[in-house]
């Protein structure tokens, strides 16, 4: 038996469940000679802001014991050079192209989906029942994925994602202007998230994606300092897996859309965990820094696994779950 691996996100049909994490990945290309890009289910861009911005000081990577910490800082070029520069090319991807959304206030947010729906021209869907790869003629953006981490500025710096409140109206918002796949990020830094993923659902987000990294820090015993130079950074890899895949639980209980898991995937192994705990699709990050046919690595993993477990469809995957 040959399992079906194609899920829905919304108005988006993807091939397969795996795809490559914002931010890891950067706009495909980068990649195209040591991964087969077209073997993808989603491509998640590098976040994409209003305005350039050049990142953090340096340092802002540092390893850590079982993972690493980063402060990059949104480092990107901006929705204009975005349009002009990586467009074209995510045109030609046969796999789903998910832009990353971040700013620093609603109206940035607004603005940078609203530049980008410009740019790209209506939705266009495949024939019914048919993954976004079987569409001849490509707009490069299939869906948004909303860093919701992002602070606040117009609310003393908090980030959006630890208010249900500005989860849902920001949302709400952003699902007015656009037919395309809406998927909010969520952070793990807040008591329970699963009334933010219930703000975005109620917000009409297709999708919740989860989970963005962890606050962390490394500090230098000799020099008496922290090692990054803004201080603390996101911890990811394989040391946040456990605590994504116990948000991807909570989540995928709290709410009916689909949950997609993210955080310390390295093998199928790690990936089969967010899908029995109820994800419908994952993204590999930090794995791809380790060997840059993981997520290809992934997927084949996933397929025998569904095929020696006689598993006929993805989402059948969380119902085995003891």
């Amino acid at each position: 038996m040959q399992p079906t691996l194609s899920v829905q996100i919304g108005p988006l049909i993807l091939e397969n469940p795996v795809g490559v994490a914002s931010g890891t990945f950067g706009y495909g290309s980068e990649y195209e000679a040591l991964v087969e890009l077209n073997a993808l289910g989603a491509i998640y861009t590098k976040a994409v802001t209003l305005a350039p911005r050049p990142g953090n000081a340096i340092p802002r990577i540092v390893e850590t014991p079982a993972g690493m910490l980063n402060s990059i800082g949104l480092a990107n070029p901006g929705v204009e050079a975005f349009v002009e520069h990586k467009l074209p090319e995510l045109k030609t991807r046969r796999a789903a192209v998910i832009a990353n959304v971040a700013g620093a206030s609603e109206e940035e947010y607004l603005a940078v989906l609203e530049r980008l729906e410009e740019a790209a021209g209506p939705w266009i869907s495949p024939p019914e029942g048919l993954p976004i790869s079987a569409c001849s003629a490509r707009t490069g953006i299939d869906g948004y994925e909303i860093n919701v981490s992002c602070p606040n500025v117009r609310h003393g710096g908090l980030a959006f994602g630890t208010d249900p409140i500005q989860v849902e109206r920001l949302t709400a918002a952003l699902r007015a202007r656009t037919r395309r796949a809406l998927i909010v990020k969520l952070t793990p830094n807040v008591a329970d998230i699963a009334p933010i993923a219930r703000a975005a659902e109620a917000g009409g987000a297709d999708a919740v994606s989860l989970i963005n990294t962890l606050v962390g820090m490394v500090i230098d015993v000799r020099r008496l300092r922290p090692v990054l130079a803004m201080g603390t950074g996101g911890l990811s890899g394989p040391a946040v897996r456990p605590v994504g895949v116990a948000c991807a639980y909570k989540a995928a209980r709290a709410v009916r859309i689909p949950v997609i898991g993210l955080g310390g995937i390295m093998c199928a192994d790690d990936a089969l965990q967010y899908l029995l705990a109820g994800a419908r699709a994952v993204q590999v990050g930090t794995g791809t820094f380790v060997n840059p046919r993981t997520a290809e690595e992934v997927l084949c993993g996933i397929r025998a696994w569904m095929e020696r477990e006689g598993v006929e469809r993805v989402e059948a995957i969380a119902k085995m779950l003891a």
